[in-house]
């Protein structure tokens, strides 16, 4: 029987900690208490050192950027079925951000920074495993958990790591929120976000102006040749151009940021060759140059056979639970579209049921700590018990 109760302090605990993805010290306090807590789990815990990640500044300039270590607990690695368990110790909400605090709502959700995402989920997850080794599985399944502490801005420190682990495993549960109803994200787009730089030639505004090569024009007309390229199959969002200066000075710099989301890897290649043929054709007809940083970092994950299994099975233990279970589409991405493209069949929304996530109003229904966690535990041991999918 699982106890949501005792769940619950530990969830306060852990939200009481701002880990905003850029709050190294944070993280590194949260991953402590992670390890702690985790430690209760049978095998080796380790704090891996974050991939080098680089970024491009407002002045086009590329350098580092600081990410936390990520926890990785692996237990019985040589057993002969495995399983990946995933989520993330990094919320949206900076050290200095207003909301820092948790507190009951008249309903009885908690409403806290990473209450649902996803500080509950990882409880859900440490839970249900918890019960799983109580229950004396044996020495046939083993299980490798990844906490990332970089989710929240593209996985990319920690990509390698999942990617990794997800190989050769017989299935996956990530553990973003669900919906308040408790429906779970099915299919997935993928994304990619670019910062184009385009370096032009300063000149006065009024006296020799023609000897300027304006690089805001340029990166304007980049946005607009890129929006054309969006279809049924392809988001695209010019976000922001920086740059500029004196309004007596044809700019010499500019940066435009453009994210993508494409529901297809063809999309992918298409959006790719755009993005090299307008850079290359702006170029030209401006007399700028233009340099393209970024990469689509997110591959679009659809259900397939696989996925279609795992989640039969999941919602027939939601049945015997009286837990309705159903999904949909999405476009917005997580660490389960990476594990998808290694092949493995996931559900990225095993966690607890809340809503308004990244924002000040997110917050997690309580009911549902020993709900979901009853689900995974199920689930797993089912898994196990079928010796597969």
């Amino acid at each position: 029987m699982i106890d949501g109760a005792a769940m619950l302090p530990q969830v306060e605990r852990w939200v009481a900690v701002n880990s905003g993805t850029r709050n190294l010290r944070g993280l590194a306090t949260m991953a402590g208490l992670l390890a702690d807590d985790f430690s209760a789990l049978p095998g080796a815990i380790e704090m891996v050192d974050p991939e080098p990640v680089e970024t491009v500044d407002s002045d086009g300039q590329v350098c580092a950027i600081d990410h936390g270590r990520h926890l990785l607990l692996r237990v019985r690695p040589d057993a002969p079925l495995r399983m990946l368990f995933t989520g993330h110790m990094d919320t949206v909400y900076d050290v200095d951000h207003a909301f820092q605090t948790a507190r009951y709502l008249p309903d009885g959700a908690l409403n806290g920074p990473g209450a649902a995402d996803m500080k509950g989920g990882l409880s859900v997850m440490f839970t249900a495993l918890k019960a799983v080794e109580a229950a004396g599985i044996g020495d046939r399944f083993g299980y490798d958990v990844v906490i990332n502490s970089d989710e929240e801005t593209g996985s990319f420190a920690s990509a390698r790591l999942i990617e990794t682990m997800a190989a050769g495993k017989v299935a996956a549960f990530t553990y973003e929120p669900a919906l308040p109803d408790g429906t779970l994200a099915g299919a997935r787009g993928g994304t990619g976000n670019f910062s184009i730089v385009v370096s032009g030639r300063s000149a006065h505004a009024g006296r020799n102006p023609e000897e300027g090569r304006n690089a805001i024009v340029a990166a304007a007309d980049i946005a607009l040749r890129l929006n054309t390229v969006k279809g049924p199959r392809l988001a695209v969002n010019p976000a922001r151009i920086e740059g500029g200066g004196p309004n007596n000075v044809v700019p010499d710099h500019a940066v435009l940021r453009v994210n993508f989301r494409p529901h297809g890897t063809d999309e992918i290649a298409r959006a790719r060759s755009q993005i090299d043929a307008i850079a290359t054709a702006v170029a030209a007809s401006h007399d700028v140059g233009v340099a393209v940083h970024g990469s689509f970092n997110r591959p679009p994950k659809p259900i397939d056979a696989g996925a279609a299994k795992l989640f039969a099975l999941v919602q027939a233990v939601g049945g015997d639970l009286s837990i309705p279970i159903g999904w949909r589409d999405t476009g917005g991405v997580c660490d389960g579209n990476n594990i998808a493209a290694q092949g493995v069949p996931v559900i990225d929304t095993m966690g607890v049921r809340g809503g308004a996530i990244h924002s000040q109003q997110e917050y997690m229904i309580v009911d549902s700590l020993a709900e979901r966690a009853a689900l995974s535990a199920i689930a797993i041991s089912r898994i196990v018990a079928q010796g597969g999918l």
